[in-house]
């Protein structure tokens, strides 16, 4: 995959229709949760996103998803990867996601299966957790732990003091 820019904050109107294009939950996606949410391409019609619900030092990872003419490109990896990036700067411990169709692709990038019962309380009371997702989604984490912090953009990361 050649070099994309992943920016801050795509617009609703682009979110919403990359992911009702892919068949994702939108029901409870607002202005407000893009502040977390991260694209490639242009803000209105973006190629790729990816989402974080920030709950503390977990985080529900939101509708990774990737134009179809660009997928198995990297992009996907790439979104997934300035999440986590994200994630751990704002002191993120743990990354948990549910999907129904790409649980392979998360165990390649370090995401394992874990029983729903066991999801902490404030992943639990997520919208798509409790009512959006089925059942039958697969649950899975991902422990950030001490993960590199490379430049992005060519500007080195802020030590965050550990």
């Amino acid at each position: 995959m050649k070099d994309r820019l992943i920016q801050t904050g795509p617009s609703l109107s682009g979110a919403l229709a990359l992911l009702k294009g892919a068949n994702l939950p939108t029901s409870d996606l607002t202005e407000s949760h893009l502040s977390h949410f991260f694209f490639s391409g242009s803000a209105s019609a973006p190629d790729g996103i990816v989402g974080l619900e920030l709950l503390g030092s977990q985080a529900l990872l939101r509708s990774l998803v990737v134009a179809p003419a660009l997928r198995s490109s990297g992009l996907g990896g790439a979104l997934l990867d300035h999440a986590e990036l994200h994630a751990s700067r704002v002191g993120v411990k743990s990354i948990f996601l549910l999907t129904t169709t790409a649980e392979s692709f998360f165990r390649r990038r370090g995401y394992f299966p874990t029983d729903r019962s066991k999801a902490p309380a404030p992943v639990r009371a997520t919208r798509e957790f409790a009512d959006i997702c089925p059942a039958s989604s697969a649950f899975m984490v991902k422990h950030l732990g001490e993960l590199p912090l490379p430049a992005i953009g060519g500007i080195a990361p802020l030590s965050l003091g550990r």
